[in-house]
């Protein structure tokens, strides 16, 4: 006797379409953001009219449930429709299940109440759309086209059936795990030249995606998740996009560089348009203005969204560049301004205002002195006052609503403002001649002396901008694959005082990979010229050294030994007393482990002190080549430089700096 199995209704999951190529690739959402989704949907039920907003992702999209749409809330990005789904299909060709539309679903569940209610299988059920389910068990239902007159179709029949599954039980996919609600630290990260950021093409958004997956994966690997009362939350990454704006419509660089192009060879031309031509934009004071005007109020953008939606983050802020958004970084923090408490200038409540621009605090006057007072009223349904006025973009403006005209009023108000404040700034920075990078002129005698780096001469020198001033005090800056010590070379910078530090930023990290073309060192310029000091090796993320230069060394240090051992025996042999090896012997040479210190950090302390970017400690750090790499260093060099983005190495470092003490897991690291 065959046992009827009772209904079981089905377990619903939330999943979002995420075109690739304008074609559909529904992804599934977390187990908890699901979760979350179906509370909402549960609670509001499908009559209610108000709009319900669901965050998802750690809080970087919103889903507003009656519209069924997934909404980026940092960066720009096509909306992407939502499913509450339990139902898929997949044809033959298909490589994934696609699920069915909600009201399909529906249809189908039901159908499928009755035929296990009743025990009633190999039942046709005729869809909405024309086509036909034959619901033969629970295991097996396929889907024919309405085009089909005989079940099941001849093998001559174009079109084929599709395969039905219920539940995401029943269908390979994999369900992402949720992030941490805690945020421990921030990080904003800046792309280099072009929109492309890997070697996959990718634009910044999906390579910080993928950074931040390998962070999140790191920390559940190599950090343990509480010593003590100390609980790991996790790092959320966010990106910097300036490439947009450079070469957007309201700049119009791109249509003029368009009329002068040549047309032959066009897709070259096209690509030194996207992307070499950025390195000459930067060196134009025009250009150069907007790129550093668009990086640092996108990052002041962005960490304000951030606070809002993480009331309760009580961490610190790092900056990444990449490339020439390293270089981009290093100007900005250079030219930061402090007081002598060590105040931002931009952050002081009481800092001096042109009075034609009216008070810090007054954005009521400011708006009635430039006959805009008609708009307060937009402004203060956004919750700004005149310290969120200072850090908006004319974008944020126009997102929100004013106009043109009124629009390039504010935004001439807000540059006045900035430029009296950093002209009195720079004026006390001649005076003092606070401790600057330093320089060595070609023209004089080789010395070290203190400069004002803002203004100096020497070389092509750095293009005197207004720079701008970020509204918080980054902990680190990560340059990746950087070309900053060429750059200060090619200004006329020869050496970088050792007692010089950004203003703000009291740690900074030069990482590159061996063979990066484009990536150049920092410490020789600090470091006494007759020192010869290698980079810090950065270990493996699964142990301190890979395998093929383990050999490497292993092979180079048995040579030693044996031209060692050789000349021992032939100095006895001609009786020349040996050097003296029993003062410390052979077990001097042999390290020896702290306990709760990694391999690296023993390294990097017998090292000596290197200036003070880095609060005395190493700044340059080398990757390791991969296996394949090492054949050919040609071959890879454009890779090399497009790394970093998935490298785990690189996520590790940057995890190890920011959490300071906090022990890892792997003890090789």
């Amino acid at each position: 006797m065959n046992v009827v199995e009772s209904y079981e209704p089905v377990q619903h999951h939330w999943f979002y379409n995420q075109q690739t190529d304008s074609k559909d690739s529904w992804q599934p959402f977390s187990r908890e953001d699901s979760q979350r989704l179906e509370e909402a949907y549960s609670r509001v039920g499908k009559k209610e009219k108000d709009e319900v907003v669901v965050a998802t992702d750690g809080r970087r999209y919103d889903v507003r449930l009656r519209e069924r749409q997934r909404y980026s809330v940092y960066w720009e990005q096509k909306p992407a429709e939502v499913r509450r789904c339990s139902w898929f299909h997949k044809g033959n060709k298909d490589l994934n299940y696609t699920p069915y539309s909600e009201d399909l679903s529906d249809f189908l569940e039901d159908a499928y109440m009755i035929a296990m209610t009743l025990n009633e299988w190999k039942q046709n059920v005729e869809l909405p759309t024309g086509d036909t389910v034959i619901l033969h068990n629970p295991k097996l239902m396929m889907q024919y086209p309405s085009s089909c007159k005989e079940f099941p179709p001849s093998p001559n029949e174009r079109t084929q059936p599709r395969t039905l599954k219920r539940g995401t039980e029943n269908i390979p996919v994999e369900i992402p795990e949720g992030e941490p609600e805690m945020v421990d630290h921030l990080v904003f990260m800046v792309h280099g030249i072009g929109p492309a950021c890997d070697i996959r093409l990718r634009g910044i958004v999906q390579c910080v995606n993928e950074f931040r997956n390998a962070s999140n994966s790191l920390l559940k690997s190599h950090f343990r998740q509480s010593e003590g009362s100390c609980i790991i939350g996790r790092v959320e990454y966010l990106p910097v996009n300036w490439h947009r704006v450079l070469h957007g419509e309201t700049i119009g660089v791109d249509k003029d560089i368009e009329r002068i192009t040549l047309p032959s060879i066009s897709r070259l031309r096209q690509f030194s348009n996207d992307t070499v031509l950025d390195l000459f934009f930067y060196n134009s004071a025009t250009y150069c203005q907007t790129i550093v005007d668009t990086v640092a109020s996108e990052i002041n953008r962005l960490h304000s969204l951030f606070l809002q939606r993480h009331p309760d983050f009580t961490g610190h802020a790092s900056l990444v560049g990449h490339s020439l958004g390293s270089l981009i970084l290093f100007d900005l923090l250079t030219n930061q301004e402090t007081d002598a408490d060590g105040t931002p200038h931009e952050l002081r409540e009481d800092a001096h205002v042109d009075p034609g621009c009216g008070s810090y605090e007054s954005l009521e006057e400011v708006l009635k002195g430039h006959g805009l007072e008609e708009h307060l009223n937009t402004l203060h349904r956004e919750q700004m006052d005149m310290e969120s006025l200072m850090l908006c973009s004319e974008k944020d403006l126009k997102d929100i609503g004013i106009p043109l005209g009124p629009r390039k009023k504010m935004m001439n108000c807000v540059k006045k403002w900035k430029h009296s404040r950093s002209g009195s700034g720079h004026a006390a920075q001649n005076e003092t001649h606070s401790p600057s990078l330093g320089m060595r002129n070609e023209h004089h005698t080789p010395t070290t002396s203190a400069v004002d780096y803002q203004h100096f001469d020497v070389g092509i020198g750095q293009v005197s901008i207004d720079y701008p001033q970020l509204a918080f005090h980054p902990q680190s800056f990560f340059a990746m694959g950087s070309p900053i010590g060429m750059f200060l070379i090619v200004r006329g910078l020869k050496r970088i005082d050792p007692n010089y530090s950004f203003p703000t930023c009291k740690s900074f990290y030069n990482i590159f990979h061996p063979f990066d073309p484009v990536a150049y060192r920092i410490e020789p310029m600090i470091l006494p010229q007759d020192m010869d000091l290698p980079p810090m090796l950065i270990p493996h993320h699964k142990g301190r050294k890979r395998m093929h230069l383990e050999l490497k060394e292993g092979l180079t240090r048995v040579s030693s030994d044996l031209l060692g051992s050789l000349r021992m025996v032939w100095q006895s042999i001609s009786q020349v007393p040996a050097p003296a090896l029993a003062e410390g012997g052979i077990s001097s040479m042999t390290p020896t482990d702290e306990a709760e210190v990694s391999p690296m950090e023993q390294e990097e302390r017998n090292f000596p002190k290197v200036g003070t970017l880095n609060r005395g400690r190493r700044i340059d750090f080398v990757l390791q080549e991969t296996p394949i790499e090492s054949f050919n260093e040609y071959l890879f060099a454009i890779q090399s430089h497009l790394c970093y983005w998935e490298s785990e190495d690189t996520a590790l470092l940057v995890l190890r700096e920011i959490y300071g003490n906090i022990p890892a897991r792997n003890t090789n690291f």
